[in-house]
């Protein structure tokens, strides 16, 4: 049976949309609605994040106008997961034995009994509730929002005025407010740095109250498989903390459901429910080992949750203190295939059973000239590489390869040494954060876009395949973002999305998701220089050539003539992005030798099977 891919919030499952997935291959969506008593139900068509597989990103989203009837469908534990059943020593219990006395409890002698229990679990304080207003663009139509909603999340204090959470939880904010367990007072937060492949967020509060009598968690070690883990925040089922606990019961590379990207990940079979996204897992040490993410809902899986390691964190902090903002997580941008046939190995000169083939090289990757395809990597930093693409982790476990880059920061060296057609070298490059020719987040947040007399041309992203839907963008536009990689950076496939009829266009109202090649002859590097070709265009004539052999051509004066009509009749602030409003800078293209449609994918997730990997 297939995986569901579960986008939470505030209720019960009443619905199942079929949609399209970044980079993933028959996903389904199930998305949550408010209760059937509820005055008005509506179906929100964005998730706060995108998932792969089965993968559930934990964000309670509440939608506006949903009706004042806030009664959740509950789990048959009403929410609390495995807590009920274990406990370390640091996590008592705090049910209050109530004392029949008629109609009337008395609250003073049952708050005074908890106050021993309280006292060892005071570290539990710097867990903080996370309420998030979101207008996520509208990427259709990309000079507007779509309709605001809220989500709540968890978070923790980590000192110096500082939260960490999830970067799904602030996704498209437009306000963060954060509360403390047991205050009633909601502090306003703001966003310093946002890790979408690590799915990390980082905040801040600058109210000082906010900050009296707590105390910052500290990091543990990354912990050892059996090792006791227990998972904090607010999740669905009630407004107060809670407490789940399990086991670690992996730690391996994992795919990050919010950033596509793949990544070190601790696999835990606690109870982890929407809203927990961003709270803490500890140890029991009460040291935090992590921040819990995402989980794998599955007929046949059960109990699969996942943590963002303390390696992963401290990366992303490091970073963030080194350059002022978050760079990312470099690549080596080389598709390599394992070696564990001895004949293949035999062919490229391989001694032993080891090292990885190098199959395909980015063209925009610093190693792009220092790799070539059919070298063998068999060392990375003097660590050797396995022929199944794995080093050596901790005293008994092997990893992914891609762990050992993902510990490099961007702008980093690395020392690889290969097999070269028999004779063994070694070579020496720069790490950088590859370069997407179709992005999976949009950078700002919002969409590029221009018009040009009624013409509406945008970049292609993930998250416009995803609103736009498979089966509107196209097979061959949908080839090029899973099998073509850019040739140089900035470059983008600008399409036209739709037409805004007007006499102006006639004849071209049913053209959309196109790609637009060439304007007057010129071949369109991305949509600033598309805008550019526009503005400085002096003939009599604009001509659109478009993949599909299509031929556009539009009288130049006719159409700036009709751009205010068509901008004022469609309810169109301006005829372009903000972006585009800035001075043209002219980007280095390397007119690389590639073909427009690669023969390999450009990601991990669509592999197929596990003989190719991307690193």
């Amino acid at each position: 049976m297939s995986a569901v891919l579960c986008t939470p919030s505030c209720s019960s499952p009443a619905f199942t949309l079929y949609s399209s997935l970044s980079r993933a291959a028959a996903p389904f969506f199930s998305l949550y609605d408010n209760p059937p008593h509820s005055r008005r139900q509506v179906l929100y068509r964005r998730p706060v994040g995108r998932g792969i597989g089965g993968v559930e990103i934990l964000s309670q989203k509440r939608f506006p106008d949903a009706g004042k009837d806030r009664r959740a469908y509950l789990p048959p534990d009403g929410g609390r997961g495995e807590a009920g059943r274990s406990s370390s020593a640091a996590f008592k219990s705090f049910e209050i034995q109530k004392k029949d006395r008629g109609l009337v409890f008395d609250l003073k002698e049952q708050q005074a009994n908890d106050i021993g229990d309280l006292q060892d679990s005071t570290f539990l304080n710097a867990v903080v509730k996370v309420y998030c207003t979101h207008t996520a663009p509208d990427y259709s139509l990309p000079w507007q929002k779509q309709r605001q909603y809220t989500s709540t999340g968890s978070a923790f204090m980590i000192g110096n005025g500082k939260l960490l959470t999830n970067a799904h939880c602030v996704e498209h904010d437009t306000q963060v407010k954060v509360k403390r367990r047991g205050d009633d007072t909601k502090f306003v937060a703001k966003v310093l740095a946002r890790g979408v492949e690590c799915d990390i967020a980082l905040l801040s509060v600058e109210n000082e109250e906010f900050w009296k009598g707590v105390v910052p968690l500290c990091f543990g070690r990354l912990p050892c498989l059996q090792d006791a883990v227990t998972v904090v925040g607010y999740p669905l089922g009630g407004d107060t903390i809670s407490v789940t606990k399990g086991v670690v019961s992996r730690i391996e590379v994992t795919s990050y459901a919010h950033g596509a990207s793949d990544l070190l990940g601790i696999q835990i079979d606690a109870a982890i429910n929407p809203g927990n996204s961003g709270g803490p897992a500890f140890n029991d040490q009460g040291e935090c080992i992590g921040v819990a993410f995402q989980v794998y809902r599955s007929e046949d899986a059960e109990n699969i949750g996942y943590v963002i390691p303390t390696t992963v964190v401290s990366h992303f902090l490091n970073d963030y203190e080194r350059n002022g903002i978050y760079t990312g997580f470099p690549s080596l941008g080389v598709l390599l295939q394992k070696l564990e046939n001895p004949a293949l190995r035999a062919c490229l000169k391989v001694p032993s059973n080891e090292g990885v083939m190098v199959r395909r090289v980015e063209p925009t990757s610093p190693a792009h000239g220092v790799l070539k395809e059919g070298d063998v990597i068999v060392s990375f930093d003097g660590v050797q590489v396995g022929c199944e693409g794995t080093v050596p982790f901790r005293s008994t476990e092997r990893i992914a390869f891609r762990y050992l880059i993902s510990q490099k920061f961007s702008g980093d060296a690395a020392e690889l040494g290969i097999i070269r057609e028999g004779a063994y070298i070694k070579v020496q490059t720069v790490l950088q954060p590859r370069v997407h020719l179709v992005p999976y987040n949009v950078e700002g947040g919002q969409p590029s876009y221009l018009i040009i007399a009624g013409l509406v041309f945008t970049p292609l992203s993930e998250p416009l395949i995803e609103e736009e839907c498979e089966d509107s963008i196209g097979l061959k536009l949908l080839a090029k973002a899973r099998y073509s990689l850019a040739r140089f950076k900035g470059e983008q496939i600008v399409i036209l999305s739709q037409v805004l009829a007007n006499d102006v266009n006639i004849g071209y109202e049913d053209m959309g998701n196109q790609q637009v090649l060439k304007l007057n002859g010129t071949r369109i590097k991305n949509i600033r220089h598309l805008a550019h070709l526009v503005d400085t265009c002096k003939g009599k004539y604009l001509v659109f050539e478009f993949e599909e052999n299509f031929l556009a051509v539009l009288d130049r004066e006719a159409a700036t003539a009709a751009s205010l009509s068509i901008l004022k009749g469609y309810g169109i602030p301006s005829e372009r992005s903000a972006d585009l409003l800035e001075p043209y800078i002219d980007i280095e293209d390397n007119q690389v030798s590639i073909e427009e449609i690669g023969d390999s994918p450009v990601s991990n997730l669509e592999l197929g099977f596990e003989g190719l990997l991307w690193a």
